[in-house]
């Protein structure tokens, strides 16, 4: 699976990593951060390319229909990928984003809660979000309506009541940026594998 992020700012690395240093009780603390504008299966990508250039409909196009046909190789899903996005991010200009406080997920709609992260606020990343939803289609649960743009800081475990409730408490200065390219993150490698200008 691939993902479509937002560029970091350096402050907000340097922010999450200060959180860190804070006792915690959380499980697992991240050590790299992104924030996710819309995720991407490696098998879909193609998938809608492919029935595009076949005349099956593209985004139209069901799993298991007669316009499907296998999965290429992940390099060539990426270079799909990258040329199906670049017409529909066409247009797009930089955009404002800011992380205003912290917050957590009790519940996430996956993986371990609770879930500890920088809240995010940039209307255009949610129309973005929506544009490529309305393209690729949402994963229920996190994408779509239920998407909240933000980047997690820790998760799991079983942090004391009055600990998160503290780093939910804590003030700061808005980081502001901003976003001038989107880079396709490939977890497998943890690294970013193409990145479109806007």
């Amino acid at each position: 699976m691939f993902s479509l992020n937002v560029p970091i700012a350096p402050a907000v690395d340097r922010l999450a990593a200060d959180l860190q240093s804070k006792p915690s009780g959380f499980d697992r603390v991240r050590d790299r951060r992104t924030l996710v504008c819309k995720r991407f299966g490696v098998e879909d990508v193609p998938d809608r390319v492919a029935s595009d250039e076949r005349g099956g409909g593209g985004a139209d196009a069901s799993p298991g229909s007669p316009t499907r046909g296998p999965s290429p190789p992940k390099p060539d899903a990426l270079d799909a990928l990258r040329d199906d996005l670049r017409p529909l991010l066409a247009g797009t200009d930089p955009f404002p984003v800011a992380v205003t406080g912290l917050d957590v997920f009790d519940a996430p709609a996956s993986g371990s809660g609770p879930v500890l992260y920088l809240t995010v606020e940039s209307d255009a990343l949610v129309r973005i979000h929506r544009r490529l939803c309305a393209a690729y289609g949402a994963i229920e649960g996190i994408e779509g309506e239920d998407y909240v743009p933000h980047v997690t800081v820790a998760r799991g475990g079983s942090p004391e009541s009055g600990v998160v409730a503290d780093l939910v408490a804590a003030e700061f200065d808005p980081i502001r940026w901003r976003v001038h390219a989107l880079d396709l993150y490939d977890p497998e490698f943890r690294e970013v594998a193409a990145s479109i200008d806007l």
